[in-house]
């Protein structure tokens, strides 16, 4: 792996979101520091947080059911907390309580069905929520509701569904990868031993089926799943599948070994991953799948600098990358003055 060019594109990223993963993620920097402090005000002032931010009306709410994708308060909550928007930001109280006065009100609530002993539910949906909360330090005893709320629908196999068909008896990938994530986030911040108990329940949904594979037979269950894409919202591929992993400390497991495998072979020639098909769409209508900003180049011979970032993460974390090398190579970067001026972007 290219790692001096990749870095060097990463550490001078047009995005102080990708700048502030890179030094980070990669570099080890302390996200505590007044460097990196700076940088997050840098996100927070940055042109992408003003058009996520940009349809709130004079309550701070944006006037729309927050699910509506993907312009809705529970998905521009849940970007800001991909893009490591900093935390404890007053201004996103108001887009918190659209959520939650969603996830809390009588009709969502009469939506959950119970049917076969399995409640039948898009766990994602409360999974985000705690996520995009939990990051954004906008946490308040709700989250913790949702969170029992979360443990009481878990499925016997570790997952959920909302699969409403009484012969569904297998956990969704997609209504389980999501949940997973916030759970053992609240665990690590808060030692929730439930919480830690049910994302290791959760993992094994995926690791039992090598995070793509059917048991039965081996065979790749969605072809979706092994494409790679920005942002997955809620939809599985490995690459998210691989990153949730490393974040809830299973990515060392022997049975990721095959996903890495296949992610690895998704690299570029020219260095970093492709985005090879994506979620949504730019339009000025206020269409179900219309995204305010734009996440870089799709197509499978194009860099994408967020799936980039996110792909060396993994493989770093999964001890791919020559660590001695690519905190050699950041520093080089850095003593030189080209990861400095990326901060100054």
């Amino acid at each position: 792996m290219q790692l001096n060019s990749i870095l060097k594109k990463l550490l001078n990223s047009d995005e102080p979101c990708i700048r502030f993963k890179a030094l980070t993620m990669l570099l080890g920097k302390d996200c505590k520091s007044a460097q990196m402090r700076n940088l997050r005000e840098e996100i927070r002032n940055s042109q992408r947080v003003k058009l996520l931010l940009s349809q709130r009306n004079e309550k701070g709410k944006i006037p729309f059911h927050p699910y509506r994708k993907w312009f809705g308060a529970h998905w521009v909550l849940s970007s800001l907390a991909e893009i490591e928007h900093p935390p404890n930001d007053n201004e996103l109280i108001p887009l918190k309580e659209q959520i939650c006065e969603w996830l809390f009100s009588k009709q969502h609530l009469d939506s959950i069905r119970c049917i076969q002993d399995r409640f039948r539910r898009c766990a994602s949906q409360e999974g985000n929520a705690i996520h995009a909360m939990l990051k954004l330090g906008l946490a308040d005893s709700r989250v913790d509701e949702i969170i029992e709320r979360l443990l009481s629908f878990q499925w016997p196999d570790g997952g959920w569904n909302c699969d409403k068909r009484p012969k569904a008896v297998n956990s969704s990938f997609v209504e389980t990868l999501i949940p997973l994530r916030a759970l053992s986030l609240h665990a690590k911040i808060t030692g929730n031993k439930k919480s830690k108990a049910a994302a290791q329940r959760a993992a094994e949904v995926f690791l039992k089926r090598r995070l793509y594979k059917r048991r039965s037979d081996g065979h790749i269950i969605k072809d979706a799943f092994i494409e790679l894409h920005y942002p997955c919202y809620y939809h599985y591929d490995i690459l998210f599948g691989l990153k949730v992993m490393a974040e809830s400390g299973f990515i060392n497991d022997d049975r990721c070994n095959d996903a890495l495998d296949l992610l690895e072979s998704k690299q570029l020639l020219a260095g970093g991953f492709p985005v090879q098909k994506n979620y949504y769409r730019r339009s000025r209508q206020q269409i179900s799948g219309r995204s305010l900003v734009d996440w870089g180049k799709t197509g499978k011979s194009f860099m994408n600098e967020f799936v980039t970032m996110d792909a060396m993460y993994v493989l770093k974390a999964a001890g791919r990358l020559n660590l001695e090398d690519l905190v050699g190579d950041g520093k080089s970067l850095l003593s030189s003055g080209t990861g400095d001026s990326g901060l100054n972007h």
